[in-house]
């Protein structure tokens, strides 16, 4: 049996059914994660509203999707890196812009910035370097980015651990796999 599971609309109480229909809505189909975060409705309806809210804060699309992308590949979220790879590119990224993202070769300072300084927060359990949060202030983002970007890694965690403990079928087309020397 495993831990946790992706439940159907037929497997869920009647506040997540409602949450599942404004999925399919909204985006078209209720991706695996969150059937899987819906066995707690408090819980989907928490993650949503969260990533909803900060979605619409100080971070473009791209930038949103860079931090989902350093996230998930701090953790190893193959799940997350996939599903963040088809939307970032629907947010204006190149599949080459998301593999960069990731190795730690983006070209854009300001993505790069953002992506070290996400990395870095997760490695250090919310313990960055200072001269991450320095480079983050040089390259134009503000103290609201700074507290919004905290909480966007916690929405990415919560994915992402999901993930890792219901061990989630990837249903996004699989983000490519980094080449290592």
């Amino acid at each position: 049996m495993k831990n946790l599971e992706p439940l159907s609309i037929d497997q869920v109480s009647d506040e997540t059914k409602e949450i599942f229909n404004g999925l399919k809505e909204k985006i078209g189909n209720v991706p695996n994660v969150y059937a899987t975060i819906g066995n707690s409705s408090k819980a989907l309806e928490g993650v949503l509203e969260l990533n909803q809210t900060l979605s619409e804060g100080e971070f473009s699309g791209k930038e949103v999707e860079t931090i989902a992308l350093s996230s998930a590949q701090v953790n190893e979220c193959n799940y997350c890196l996939s599903a963040h790879t088809t939307v970032g590119k629907m947010q204006g990224l190149t599949e080459e812009e998301t593999v960069e993202i990731r190795n730690g070769e983006i070209e854009d300072k300001k993505l790069k910035a953002l992506s070290e300084l996400t990395k870095q927060m997760v490695e250090s359990r919310g313990n960055p370097d200072q001269k991450l949060i320095n480079n983050f202030f040089e390259v134009g983002y503000n103290k609201a980015a700074l507290a919004e970007l905290i909480g966007l890694i916690a929405v990415n965690a919560i994915t992402n651990y999901t993930n890792h403990i219901a061990e989630t079928d990837i249903d996004f087309p699989v983000a490519p796999e980094l080449v290592h020397a």
